[in-house]
C-alpha cells in the first residue's frame, strides 16, 4: 500500500451515500442517533491521507455513530445538499456530524480528527 492510497472501505462499517433521499432519510435518523458524513474525493492524495488517518484512529462500532460515505466524483449532488442542509460550506476532504438537528462537527483536511470526534461525541 502506497503513502496516498487507501485500504479497502469493505472493512470499515461507512454507508455509501448515494441519492439525496437516502441522506434526507439519514438526516431524519439522526435526530436519535448521530451521524458522521466524510465527503471524499477518490481522486486526491490529500482527501485519501484524510481518509486513512481517520479509518486509522477511529475506536468506536458502529452503535456509537451511524458513518457515511459520500464519494464526491459521483455523487456531487449529495455534497451539494449536504452544505444547504447544514449551512457547512463544502469542502474536501470534510467531515460532518450531525445529531438532532444540529451540527456538533466539522473539519477538513488535515484537521479532521476522529478523536476529538469522539470525544464531542461521549458529551451527548
Amino acid at each position: 500500500m502506497g503513502l496516498f492510497s487507501t485500504k479497502s472501505n469493505e472493512t470499515f462499517p461507512w454507508v455509501k451515500i448515494s441519492s439525496i433521499d437516502q441522506l434526507n432519510d439519514v438526516l431524519l435518523n439522526a435526530r436519535e442517533k448521530p451521524a458522521l458524513f466524510f465527503k471524499h474525493s477518490t481522486r486526491c492524495s490529500i482527501s485519501s491521507m484524510a481518509l486513512n488517518s481517520f479509518e486509522r484512529y477511529w475506536k468506536h462500532d458502529s452503535d456509537f455513530c451511524d458513518l457515511y460515505f459520500i464519494d464526491l466524483l459521483n455523487y456531487r449532488d449529495v455534497s451539494n445538499e449536504i452544505a444547504i442542509l447544514t449551512g457547512v460550506v463544502h469542502q474536501s476532504p470534510q467531515v460532518i456530524v450531525v445529531h438532532q438537528k444540529e451540527v456538533l462537527y466539522d473539519a477538513t483536511h488535515s484537521s479532521i480528527d476522529g478523536r476529538k470526534i469522539e470525544s464531542i461525541l461521549n458529551q451527548q
